[in-house]
């Protein structure tokens, strides 16, 4: 089970300022369990590991065994939360080394529509003209800019170089069941669809077929991950005593850190595949949070590789900020350090060690020179990186995200912020509609 420790943060907030959160905390739970909070249209997620059937996930699976019969490639087309909590769990799971391997296992994920850049796309459709290709389309309407222009293009290569009979069996669609332009194009092609549900926002869609289609085609086992998020529901429920209960105090302590003037949460891993985890962390937790000008400012380094860069900052830079530390305690492999006879580097004092020994007190040595430089820590510890430890991440994050929002005050299930940039840039577009704003606009230029 996973476990967090706050001891770290008591040089700088007391331990009885986090206990007196008992009570705000027990009220936003009681908002998220009886659907009486802000944004309570949005709470799909919070019992969906539970209650995902056997049956959701045999279909998903045997869905994803269709495109991995059939496909060297698969390209997930989603921006935001349509493609970050996949990209975090495959990431975390696989090999590093697993795409540059001759001998696959499993198709070549690749991800696409989540930006704009004609070289990327480009270079995409270049290197997918000699491949067998399928694709999930991940899109609640079907016209978010970046993923329907990406699918756009790779659905007329994918008819083009595979006909029209094999494109219908490799292009999924994930949408809303019954409107929008995915789930019109889905019906009139003949397309197999999953839907994501009304009730679930794209950042906390990851345990929905949006997160676990494509983990299950990169052949990961979907019924773990799902069954540690199950766990971790049951161990942040709502009748778990607070001082028993990860999320709430994780939620607890961070909205009294930010009440002392700490602004920014890092989030630190020492484990470069969980490079991604804190991607999909920062969108949850920025949109979320990030209201009526307030909000945590998550930001995320991966560690030791960004202690020679960022380091100095933590080290000694303005003191607003805490750290939030992944700590994975097993490791999946063996490898010693090696003895060396001239000894030039002067590492033979470790030699015969684990590698993993020196990164655990690399992790330890930090954290004490970050304490002692004027940093809170707070410390998550999790056993391995397997699917059911990542499903217990995810759901900790999650429900952690729903109270911590609730403290804030703030809505933490929309996001009305992120649609300024697109109404200027169709404005500047010029597309249908947009008359009025455009003149507007080109005046401001």
């Amino acid at each position: 089970m996973i476990s967090l420790n706050i001891e770290k943060t008591f040089g700088f907030i007391s331990k009885a300022s986090v206990a007196a959160y008992e009570a705000q905390v027990k009220a936003a739970q009681e908002a998220l369990e009886n659907g009486t909070g802000k944004g309570n249209d949005f709470l799909g997620w919070l019992h969906l590991p539970s209650s995902i059937s056997q049956e959701d996930l045999a279909d998903l699976k045997a869905t994803a065994q269709v495109l991995r019969d059939n496909c060297e490639v698969v390209i997930v087309a989603g921006i935001g939360g349509s493609y970050l909590g996949a990209r975090a769990v495959i990431e975390a799971l696989s090999n590093s080394f697993t795409w540059l391997q001759e001998k696959k296992t499993a198709p070549v994920m690749i991800y696409a529509g989540h930006n704009i850049s004609e070289d990327y796309l480009y270079e995409l459709t270049e290197f997918l003209k000699d491949k067998k290709f399928g694709v999930i389309n991940i899109s609640k309407s079907g016209t978010t800019t970046e993923t329907a222009l990406a699918f756009r293009l790779l659905k007329k290569q994918c008819e083009d170089q595979r006909g029209k009979e094999m494109a219908k069996k490799v292009i999924v669609a994930i949408t809303d069941a019954k409107k929008g332009a995915a789930r019109i194009t889905a019906d009139k092609e003949g397309y197999k669809s999953f839907i994501i549900p009304d009730n679930v926002g794209g950042r906390f869609s990851v345990l929905t077929p949006v997160g676990l289609l494509p983990i299950a085609i990169a052949g990961f086992d979907i019924e773990k991950l799902v069954a540690g998020a199950a766990d971790m529901e049951k161990a942040c429920g709502v009748n778990v005593p607070f001082a028993e209960n990860p999320a709430a105090q994780y939620a607890a302590t961070r909205n009294e850190l930010y009440k002392s003037g700490k602004k920014i949460e890092i989030l630190v891993n020492f484990c470069p595949k969980l490079h991604y985890v804190s991607e999909w962390w920062k969108q949850l937790y920025g949109e979320s949070e990030g209201k009526e000008n307030k909000g945590i400012f998550p930001a995320s380094v991966d560690f030791s590789t960004d202690l020679h860069s960022m380091g100095q900052w933590i080290q000694e830079g303005e003191r607003t900020i805490y750290e939030t530390v992944i700590s994975v305690e097993k490791v999946d492999h063996k490898l010693e350090v090696p003895s060396d006879e001239a000894n030039l580097d002067g590492l033979n004092f470790l030699a015969g060690k684990r590698v993993d020994e020196v990164n655990k007190m690399a992790e330890l040595g930090t954290q004490l020179a970050h304490v002692d430089g004027g940093v809170p820590n707070m410390r998550i510890v999790i056993e391995k990186l397997d699917e059911f430890n990542i499903g217990q991440l995810l759901y900790f994050f999650e429900i952690g995200c729903g109270i911590s929002g609730y403290l804030l005050g703030v809505n933490p299930f929309n996001q009305p912020g992120v649609e300024a940039y697109k109404k200027n840039m169709f404005a500047l577009l010029n597309k249908p509609g947009y008359e009025e704003e455009s003149k507007a606009i080109q005046a401001r230029l």
